[in-house]
């Protein structure tokens, strides 16, 4: 059992974990990552973020292929679905991007201790097996925690990742399930959701609530779910499911409306359950060594990500602040930044979102419903991407660009992309926010023609004055 000493030991090597672990090798650190998986990257890369990515560009050109080429003068027999190579794309995939992680921490000379990670004391971790037992331990001037989140459970319903999956039993069906039920009409669930759709599901989903994508903005959501409806999912909202049983090779739903009243059942193959995540802070001793909670079950921080242990920081999905991935790593820079003396700092207000559907939806900033809750005087600028001559050449002009200015002084306040490239174009957008730019100075920058991001322009334009191609 080695007992070796460093200037920084991380619990967890997702992405708030092995981001942190190579700046900080970059900034003169000796460095070591706990992680308890067999491969690096944390839940994104291996069962979360790329997966999910891969199927749903694979989906995608399925459907695709089925559907929308003729209009290309492209004349293909109807697809034939081979699942077992798409499965095996996919893990192709996340190996590629595990393997890479790897070699960076070689690259930078940073140690990987396989196992739980546990806090002992202040500036000692124990690095647990499988069994249980102590198998090695390190010294440290700092911990960082970074163990990032976990499926919620549901009540009523115990997932068995074969007819009741989370997430990642969603990513390893070995067969299309003729009626797959979601549990949640979020980011997670709309995403798999409409994998499963595309490659030939009958696909109903349940909200708790009487709307998708709760924190998205109200027109946006309303695009969504009309456009995510002709695709063929189906939704009911104001709902909860109560109770799941195993009937005969699928799944009996009791489901009743959120509000109260007549309860009724569903029947599906398979069952997945998106409901959200939780930080995954058990069985890391944060009791034994005082580290403090907050009332939703996060490990609290200062503005400099401390807990309030001095010597262990925490940072990622264990932590407030919206739990994705890049807003994970962005936390690791700057914390180990600021521990070498820098100045490291995120805003997450400013953290840009995306949803991986088709169209996609991105957004950075405020909302309209936010705005008008502050009593923020604002104006508004949307462009349609039926306007965009890229957008057409394309055959992708479904949506718009829809920018939030502030009334008085023209700053960005906020930026919402319902399109087919979203997830691309919010880059620009939240490069504008966060450098307080005003829509005058979005709608000057001269973009490149033809292409989808002259929608941004132009909505800046509307919000500003008038847009020109409108």
């Amino acid at each position: 059992m080695a007992n070796d000493s460093y200037d920084l030991v991380i619990i967890g090597a997702g992405p708030a974990g092995y981001v942190a672990a190579i700046r900080a090798a970059q900034l003169g650190m000796k460095v070591a990552v706990v992680e308890k998986n067999a491969t690096l990257g944390g839940t994104c890369l291996n069962v979360g973020c790329i997966p999910s990515k891969a199927l749903l560009q694979s989906s995608h050109l399925f459907e695709e292929t089925g559907h929308d080429l003729a209009a290309h003068g492209i004349v293909v027999p109807a697809p034939a679905l081979d699942l077992i190579q798409m499965m095996k794309r996919k893990g192709e995939v996340v190996g590629a991007t595990t393997k890479g992680i790897e070699f960076l921490f070689k690259k930078n000379k940073i140690a990987w201790l396989q196992g739980q990670g546990r806090i002992d004391a202040a500036g000692k971790v124990s690095v647990l097996g499988m069994d249980g037992v102590v198998k090695d331990t390190a010294t440290a001037r700092n911990i960082l925690i970074a163990a990032g989140s976990e499926v919620t459970p549901l009540p009523g319903v115990t997932i068995d990742e074969k007819k009741i999956v989370s997430s990642t039993g969603a990513l390893d069906l070995a067969s299309v399930p003729k009626h797959l039920v979601v549990i949640g009409a979020g980011i997670i669930g709309l995403e798999l959701g409409s994998v499963w759709r595309r490659l030939g599901s009958d696909v109903t989903v349940v909200e708790f609530l009487d709307r998708i994508t709760p924190g998205v903005d109200d027109e946006v959501t309303k695009f969504l779910q009309r456009t995510l409806a002709k695709q063929g999912l189906k939704f009911k909202l104001g709902a909860k499911v109560t109770k799941a049983e195993m009937s005969g090779e699928g799944v009996t739903l009791t489901v009743e409306p959120s509000k109260g009243g007549t309860a009724e059942t569903l029947e599906a193959d398979v069952v997945l359950v998106a409901i959200g995540r939780r930080p995954y802070v058990a069985g890391l001793g944060l009791d034994k060594v005082g580290v403090k909670l907050t009332e939703r079950g996060r490990i609290a921080v200062d503005a400099h990500f401390q807990t309030s242990v001095p010597g262990i920081y925490a940072i990622g999905d264990v932590i407030d602040g919206p739990m994705l991935a890049h807003k994970a790593s962005e936390d690791g820079i700057a914390c180990v930044e600021t521990l070498a003396g820098q100045k490291g700092h995120v805003n997450w207000d400013l953290v840009p979102s995306v949803i991986y559907t088709q169209p996609e939806v991105a957004w950075v900033g405020r909302t309209e419903e936010q705005l008008k809750a502050a009593g923020v005087a604002y104006k508004i600028g949307k462009y349609p991407f039926t306007a965009d001559p890229r957008s057409r050449a394309n055959a992708a002009t479904e949506g718009f660009v829809k920018v939030l200015a502030d009334k008085t002084t023209d700053r960005v306040l906020g930026v919402h992309i319902f399109g087919a490239e979203a997830g691309t174009m919010i880059g620009e957008a939240a490069l504008a926010v966060e450098f307080a730019a005003s829509a005058e100075d979005i709608g000057r920058i001269c973009h490149a023609h033809p292409t989808v991001n002259e929608a941004l322009k132009e909505a800046a334009l509307a919000a500003w004055e008038k847009p020109i191609h409108l």
